[in-house]
């Protein structure tokens, strides 16, 4: 998988997710450490 930057596409999607859901940096943050396992659980839970 490429990194850009540093992050990944399954981090910045995660971020994004989070923050349009919680509109906490503190949960985004989070959120971009769990990456590709919080948008799973998004797709699936929310």
């Amino acid at each position: 998988m490429k990194i850009f930057g540093g992050f990944s596409l399954g981090t910045v999607i995660a971020v994004a997710l989070s923050w349009s859901a919680n509109h906490s940096i503190l949960w985004a943050i989070l959120h971009g450490f769990c990456s590709w396992f919080y948008v799973i659980y998004y797709f699936l839970f929310k």
